[in-house]
């Protein structure tokens, strides 16, 4: 989630007017022992490009990733649905994608121009701002497509472990917001939604410590729907940039990456806590796509690095994916 988007998250919070203690983690409440940092790494846009698709592979494969979500928008999705068929215990939820944000290569809503105008540019794409989305969008266009990338899920034979939203579109409205919940508590798939200390969240400076009761309300309504919360959140590594000073190589970007990604580790309170990232596998083609293929290889490097893998043993770190919380959510 952008930080504009939390934002008008808490407005939302404060419009509803109900207010909710927290006393014991999410975590402590699935079933984990008191005091256990539980965290699920988690690749973002999968399905976007060959290059996502295998950069998430290889995170997860290669690596320590252990969750990802599709943007069933996009043109790559079928090749990564195939790999889940034959790997059907990843843990895959869906990106909820009402953006297209590159320049040269786009998407368009799956629901069709003539049922979701709202959501429609002049190019026939959908909006590449979120602000846009915000401004044309009606909430039952939002809803429609939504339930349209679901339902291209379930046709397809994938039913996903989870939900959460691609640059953080369902925040940024407090009706998106509504119809987010709304269909993940209908469909019994979990939503991604930090509502229980959230420190990162408050140590970042995205929220306001005076807006925590009114969120954890929101959480409560999910948790009484039978779905599993979140703690917190740690959606900051798009922004860990290469030095300009420093050459770009595997071996440098590894580097970097891994000892941001090792100082947030360490940062984690007890709690579940999901760690967002953009694991990409660069070909020459992704840089037509977009300028961020350096931060999205160096995620994806970072998975692989036994330096992290080391650090999650030295801070002891319990691994987790949306999989397992549904199923302790259910017992």
């Amino acid at each position: 989630m952008r930080r504009s988007s939390i934002l008008l998250l808490y407005l939302f919070t404060c419009i509803t007017g109900y207010t909710q203690s927290y006393d014991t983690t999410y975590a402590e409440r699935l079933g984990f022992p008191t005091g256990t940092k539980v965290l699920i790494l988690h690749v973002d846009d999968v399905g976007m490009s060959w290059d996502s698709n295998e950069g998430a592979i290889q995170a997860i494969t290669n690596g320590v990733a252990n969750s990802c979500s599709i943007m069933m928008p996009c043109g790559w999705v079928p090749g990564f649905i195939h790999y889940l068929k034959k790997n059907p215990t990843i843990d895959a939820g869906l990106h909820l994608t009402l953006t297209s944000e590159w320049e040269q290569y786009r998407w368009v809503p799956l629901s069709g121009a003539t049922v979701v105008p709202g959501l429609i540019d002049d190019e026939g794409a959908m909006w590449a701002t979120v602000e846009d989305v915000v401004k044309h969008a009606k909430p039952e266009e939002v809803e429609t497509e939504i339930r349209s990338q679901i339902d291209r899920a379930l046709k397809m034979g994938f039913r996903p472990t989870h939900l959460d939203s691609h640059m953080g579109t369902l925040f940024a409205s407090v009706p998106f917001l509504q119809r987010y919940m709304k269909v993940g508590i209908e469909y019994k798939i979990p939503v991604m939604f930090p509502a229980g200390h959230a420190s990162l969240l408050l140590q970042q400076g995205i929220l306001p410590e005076a807006q925590m009761p009114a969120l954890r309300a929101l959480g409560k309504q999910l948790w009484n729907a039978g779905l599993p919360v979140l703690d917190d959140l740690h959606n900051f590594s798009y922004d860990w940039h290469l030095p300009q000073n420093v050459k770009p190589t595997d071996e440098n970007l590894q580097k970097f990456k891994t000892g941001n990604y090792i100082d947030a580790l360490k940062k984690l309170k007890p709690g579940v806590t999901m760690m967002i990232m953009h694991c990409t596998w660069t070909s020459e083609v992704f840089d037509k796509i977009s300028s961020s293929g350096q931060t999205r290889k160096g995620d994806m490097l970072a998975m692989m690095d036994p330096a992290f893998r080391k650090a999650l043993q030295d801070e002891k770190i319990v691994l987790t994916t949306w999989r397992e919380l549904m199923e302790r959510r259910k017992r």
